[in-house]
């Protein structure tokens, strides 16, 4: 038995057609090339990317998260963290290459490959292998266990199980049966580590095999790693500190709602604003009498990006001579600053870029469709879920 989809009342339903409405917008913007959106897709990964190892506690900056897409080395994230965040890129990329593929079969090795990609470089782990004993979440913080799963002899049913809901035909909303895969892996913890990554991948994989469009911006892993306390939250009041598929979890749903069109706000509002950017930036080049092909990298500075020579060779396809004349010419007209030197060296956004900024104005605030729910997950929890690993009775494991 798994947690079952709940019943959606009238305001679940409004919020999905609102989804709807935003997601159609979204694939009408997309549908005409436009130079911005490359650069848009890209960030929207790194912000994922981000997003869901953070909850972790495995921080890193955008670019580095960014430079992962490329297997390029970062420019401040530790060797142990990074390979952390390089895991998940792994595994991220295969969810996104598979959904598209005809001939691909989610099942369980289908899973357990992606937890061997998420986590391969810790052999420790036991990467795409099943747990075989009692699991126990404990927070550091209370010294509590708050999490008990399954029993390890019940993993493997109850995955084929999930692997089975997964592939059933039905007419639940795409963002329904995505958000009951996340609780359900998540709650069945069937590996030693990486449980909520997994769970949070599969969603996105669910996403991307039932056919929504541009399932990089349809991932609320951004949002969730922007709201790691509530997502804890909602967690422990669904879980209630032990695996029990019997409870309601309406409430998880109404929450994974929330967070789709809080980000789906987020991706509109960031399209619009990169579309009057590069007005200015156009404006703004013509002016400096600075090449046209800068202008991904400046944009890039203003997202807060470091800028990196090689990088911007391997994306413009220029030789280095050209690329440091490039440089040059920005940094004297002050839209670009020099950090470092020598191999060090990167460019920030400089004073002249930073009014771009300012000009921009303030970001269009965001409506909340569940006002209520703020209030609501402010209850005294009962327990948290994250990437638990099996411990014996008496040791101590941090909500990471």
């Amino acid at each position: 038995m798994l947690y079952a989809s709940p019943h959606l009342d009238l305001d679940d339903h409004r919020v999905l057609d609102e989804l709807a409405a935003m997601r159609a917008e979204l694939a009408d913007y997309l549908r005409v090339p436009r130079r911005w959106t490359g650069r848009l897709r890209r960030t929207a990964l790194a912000r994922a990317i981000q997003g869901s190892n953070s909850i972790e506690g495995y921080h890193v900056d955008l670019d580095d998260a960014d430079a992962a897409l490329d297997d390029e080395e970062p420019m401040s994230a530790d060797e142990r963290t990074f390979a952390e965040i390089r895991g998940y890129r792994q595994a991220l990329g295969y969810v996104l290459a598979m959904a598209a593929d005809p001939h691909f079969t989610l099942d369980a090795s289908a899973l357990r490959s992606m937890h061997f990609m998420m986590l391969a470089h810790d052999l420790g782990k036991s990467p795409g292998q099943y747990r075989h004993r009692e699991i126990y979440v404990h927070d550091d913080r209370t010294e509590q266990v708050v999490y008990t799963g399954p029993d390890g002899d019940e993993v493997a049913g109850l995955m084929g199980e999930l692997v089975g809901d997964l592939n059933r035909s039905s007419d639940e909303d795409p963002l329904v049966h995505a958000a009951m895969a996340h609780l359900n892996l998540v709650m069945i913890h069937p590996f030693r580590d990486g449980n909520g990554r997994m769970a949070r991948a599969l969603q996105t994989l669910v996403l991307a095999r039932r056919g929504l469009a541009e399932p990089e911006f349809a991932s609320i892993e951004e949002w969730l790693g922007a709201n790691t306390d509530d997502y804890y939250r909602v967690l422990a009041l669904t879980g209630r500190g032990s695996w029990a598929p019997e409870r309601d979890a309406h409430l998880w749903v109404t929450f994974n709602l929330r967070a789709h069109h809080m980000q789906a706000q987020t991706v509109r509002r960031r399209l619009r604003r990169a579309q009057r950017t590069y007005e200015i930036l156009d404006a703004l080049l013509a002016e400096q009498r600075v090449p046209d092909r800068t202008i991904d990298a400046l944009y890039s500075a203003l997202l807060g990006f470091r800028l990196r020579r090689p990088t911007y060779v391997d994306q413009t396809g220029i030789d280095e001579r050209t690329a440091s004349r490039d440089f040059k010419a920005l940094t004297d007209v002050g839209l670009l600053r020099p950090v470092g030197e020598t191999r060090g060296r990167h460019y920030v956004a400089g004073d002249a870029l930073v009014t771009v900024r300012a000009e921009l104005g303030p970001s269009e605030p965001l409506e909340d469709p569940y006002p209520w729910m703020k209030a609501e997950l402010v209850r005294p929890p009962t327990g948290v879920v994250t990437d638990g690993v099996t411990r014996k009775p008496g040791e101590t494991r941090g909500a990471v």
